[in-house]
Order: C-alpha cells, then structure tokens, then sequence
C-alpha cells in the first residue's frame, strides 16, 4: 500500500494502525455512569486522570446522583477534591451543574451538546467526552495530545480545539470518532510525547510529515557503496 498523501487518508491509516496497536483502548477517569463520567471529566482540568481517579470514589460515594451533589455542601466537596487543584471552581462548578441536571433535565445527562455545554464548567471537550464514552454517540474529544498528533500527522494546521475537531470530523467515520480521540491520546502519552516523541517506535513513521523533526539525533542516511 502506499503512503497516504491526503489529511483524510492519513488520518484513516493513523486510525487502522493505531486500533492494531491499542485494541483496548479505553478512556482513563473511571466511572459507571455518565453522570459520573461528568463529574471526573470536570475534575480533570488542569488535573492528571489518576489524581482524578483517587478522589472519585469518596465523592461518588458521598454524593452518588445529582441530586446528592446539587444539595451538597461546598466545604465537604471542596475538602474532598481539594488535591485535583482549581477545588473552590471545580465545586461551584459541580454544584451548579448538578443543580442544572435536576431542575431542567430530571437528574439525567442530556446528549446534545448544545444541552452539555449548558452545564457549569462544561466546554465542548468535555462535552465530547461524554457523548462519545458516557452516552455512545458522535464525538471528538481534543485535548493537548489530539491537538500535538493531528498536526504533527499533518491532518490539520489549526491550532484551536473546536477548529481542530471540525477539521478531523469529515475525516473518522461517526462512530469511531470518540475511539481515534482516545487512540491519539494513548499514542501521545506512549510515544509521541511533546518533548521527545520516539519516532524510531512510532508505526505512523513512514507517512508522517514530521518524523524524526523534533528528535536530537536524525537517522544517518546510508552511502550507497
């Protein structure tokens, strides 16, 4: 096969090969519920998913439906999530969307993202990610990960999220535009790191415009003899 020359055909090869690569692929903030999907996502700003994921179960525990967090008290909240960082906003924020969920949506997670991003600190990633991991529908998350691959991979030159995530929609099929989200997140975390991205292990190397650019030693051609 040969090397995909379009945005759109590199982007289909980046999905093929890195759903060979990470068949498991799965989104890092535990939950079991979209609501508690909400809730970790909104946490995780400007937050690791495992500090995230340390401080989930007391508060799912304490305040397992929307209902429970809108009348939550702020302290309690904030004492349990204080270690995610940002915890006196991360709390208004989670209050007033529980709030919202309860008196405009009957305690359920609505789907469209018009709806989600009516929610207090809900913006279209965020929004993304609950469609496409809580809700199963259509979504893009675009995180710094997606953003770093789809312009090293060449798929896109935008350097705004939501512009970035209208580029590569045309580009995945619907249905898995949730999945290549997650995928260009574990290949950046694994291999495609932002400092020193370790082309010679990289399975997109071949077609990627950016190969071996950013690393301190480029392979050395070989002198036909």
């Amino acid at each position: 096969m040969g090397k995909p020359r379009s945005p759109k055909g590199r982007a289909r090869e980046t999905l093929a090969r890195l759903q060979k690569e990470y068949p498991d692929v799965k989104c890092a903030l535990d939950h079991k519920s979209a609501f508690e999907l909400l809730v970790a996502t909104i946490l995780s700003a400007q937050c690791t998913d495992k500090r995230v994921n340390m401080v989930t179960p007391e508060l799912f525990k304490r305040f397992p439906t929307p209902a429970a967090l809108a009348e939550a008290d702020p302290v309690e909240v904030e004492t349990i999530i204080h270690s995610t960082g940002f915890y006196q906003a991360k709390t208004r924020n989670l209050l007033a969307m529980s709030q919202r969920l309860v008196e405009h949506h009957n305690g359920q997670v609505p789907s469209s993202h018009k709806e989600l991003t009516g929610l207090a600190g809900v913006g279209r990633k965020t929004a993304n990610v609950v469609r496409s991991v809580g809700l199963g529908l259509p979504g893009l998350p675009v995180d710094t990960h997606v953003t770093r691959l789809s312009r090293r991979l060449g798929l896109t030159e935008e350097t705004d999220p939501v512009k970035i995530e209208f580029a590569l929609n045309p580009m995945i099929p619907a249905d898995l535009r949730g999945d290549f989200s997650l995928l260009l997140i574990d290949h950046g975390r694994q291999v495609c790191s932002a400092r020193k991205p370790r082309c010679s292990d990289c399975l997109c190397v071949d077609f990627c415009p950016s190969a071996f650019e950013f690393e301190t030693v480029k392979p050395v051609a070989k002198v036909a003899s």
